[in-house]
């Protein structure tokens, strides 16, 4: 019986595994995993988690390889270009990705690797949208608060000598 490697971290959303297979990252899960094998890769994911929950990191540098279709390949492919901070619509996401809002929001639900995927960071017109997740809209809005605090509030002032 084959064993997927899996490490497990404490976060401020809850518990969360990292699956790796193939020498990428295949799964987060909520949840503290039954197998706990320390990889290199599962100990370098836990490190970016743990950077991200602290404010340090704003963008993760992991191989990836979510299991989907083609369709939801191409919908993760826009969510990884929503930069942190940021958000945007089901629509612009259908937009990029091609589809209906409604398929993107499908495609965010069967999201394997949430956070380091940021489906978080996508939102309906006229409110959140929906957050499948931990808590669901809870832990939706506990994301886009942590990283919206670690936006500066102020851009720095440069005067200019007259």
């Amino acid at each position: 019986m084959y064993i997927v490697p899996q490490l497990s971290l404490h976060t401020p959303v809850g518990d969360l595994s990292v699956s790796e297979e193939d020498g990428a990252i295949v799964a987060i899960d909520w949840g503290w995993g039954s197998q706990q094998i320390a990889t290199a890769l599962l100990r370098r994911a836990c490190e970016q988690l743990h950077a991200y929950f602290d404010a340090e990191l704003t963008e993760f540098d992991l191989p990836l390889a979510p299991a989907g279709t083609a369709y939801r390949q191409r919908v993760w492919q826009a969510l990884c270009a929503i930069p942190y901070g940021a958000t945007r619509s089901y629509a612009a996401i259908a937009r990029t990705a091609g589809g209906s809002p409604r398929s993107v929001g499908q495609a965010n639900g069967n999201n394997p690797i949430p956070i380091v995927i940021p489906c978080h960071r996508v939102l309906a017109t006229t409110n959140l949208g929906g957050y499948s997740g931990g808590d669901g809209l809870v832990t939706k809005r506990w994301l886009l608060a942590h990283e919206a605090r670690a936006q500066p509030l102020l851009q720095p002032i440069h005067f200019v000598a007259a």
